[in-house]
């Protein structure tokens, strides 16, 4: 089998404006994608997608399409494309950043492995090692009345896990975790997502409140991804774990937040690794340095998250069940793309059974999303 061209489409899909991010880290209100089709020499097609919100990932429509074109494809062309392993590192050495895009790449080549072998990716990486990947809701940085109607609607949909977005200024944002506490009771489990918008003094003193106020689980990078120590001296002044998430993109990040003692928890993306196999990898450092891993999201399309779920479903590093993953797409956008839509449900994400990633895309819906 050989890869023939690649073909991207960008896209962009409405989201839930009542639901859309808001966070320490900004607005997360409209999100640009770009879908990856790698076409092969006997008719099988691997889909892929790109995260394409340049506040997040770094990356735009713009940028992932000249990379693929112009960098990617030409030293894809020809090649095995079941050869992942050799293929990854061939694109990693060539070209030094654009993880997104390049995850986009990746997780088509592994639907291209399933569809070849009759398999779910997730048989491909070991097999399940759960029955179905636990989720928690995100409930954004809004007012405290919209945010506590926002999590009694999570909490109707089946969520038992979930996170307030905070860093917008502390009293603001206990009053807004108070008043989600209040409405979803105290058997939810509650944490906190700050996107690094407080300082070390503001988290530390933030945290300890609502804890106190809140009784809440968790915080997520309470504070900037410009210095670890930073991440390591909240963790050290606060009783409840600290999650690492724009702290951690590389395997060497992994790494540096276990020598610093920064991290309880590592949030892992597919998209900030690299792809699928670059996740995998960190989850195994974590694993090793006695770090739990969840998967985090950048609101992710259909074809990423399913991928995303084959990655949570098969790798033991991912402790789903004590730290829910954020997979969440269906509860954010008006559409996913795809033909069929994915099993997933309040606080349940399942993969289809079905070879490779087990997705197709609508191409009517496709077009119709389409950025002309």
């Amino acid at each position: 089998m050989r890869i023939t061209r690649i073909e991207t489409i960008p896209v962009q899909v409405p989201l839930h404006q009542e639901r859309a991010i808001r966070s320490g880290r900004g607005s997360h209100l409209v999100s640009p994608f770009l879908l990856v089709k790698v076409h092969t020499n006997e008719g099988i097609i691997g889909l892929g997608e790109v995260s394409c919100t340049p506040g997040w990932s770094g990356e735009d429509q713009v940028t992932a399409a000249h990379f693929i074109r112009n960098f990617m494809e030409p030293l894809l062309i020809g090649k095995n494309p079941l050869d992942i392993e050799v293929l990854t590192q061939r694109i990693q050495q060539r070209i030094a950043h654009n993880a997104f895009t390049k995850a986009g790449l990746e997780m088509a080549l592994w639907d291209i492995l399933g569809k070849a072998a009759s398999l779910p990716v997730y048989r491909l990486l070991g097999g399940p090692v759960r029955e179905f990947v636990p989720t928690k809701f995100s409930v954004t940085g809004v007012e405290p009345s919209r945010a506590a109607e926002i999590a009694a609607w999570a909490v109707e949909q089946g969520f038992k896990s979930m996170k307030v977005k905070v860093g917008t200024g502390p009293d603001a944002d206990v009053a807004r975790v108070k008043a989600v506490r209040d409405v979803i009771g105290p058997a939810i489990k509650l944490g906190v997502d700050a996107n690094g918008g407080w300082s070390p003094r503001t988290a530390v003193q933030t945290i300890r409140r609502l804890i106190e106020e809140a009784g809440i689980s968790f915080a997520e990078q309470p504070v900037p991804a410009l210095d670890m120590s930073w991440l390591a001296d909240v963790r050290a002044q606060v009783p409840v774990p600290i999650i690492a998430d724009e702290s951690l993109y590389t395997l060497q990040d992994s790494m540096a937040l276990v020598r610093a003692g920064a991290a309880d928890v590592f949030s892992i993306y597919i998209g900030k690794g690299g792809g699928i196999g670059p996740a995998r990898k960190v989850a195994a450092v974590a694993e090793a340095a006695g770090i739990v891993c969840t998967v985090g999201s950048n609101l992710e399309l259909g074809v990423a998250s399913a991928a995303m779920i084959h990655l949570a479903i098969a790798t033991q590093g991912i402790g789903a069940e004590e730290y829910p993953c954020d997979i969440l797409g269906p509860f954010f956008y008006e559409d996913m793309l795809l033909a069929e839509p994915l099993p997933i449900i309040g606080g349940q994400a399942r993969p289809f059974e079905k070879p490779g990633l087990g997705v197709e895309l609508d191409d009517s819906k496709v077009e119709h999303y389409r950025v002309k």
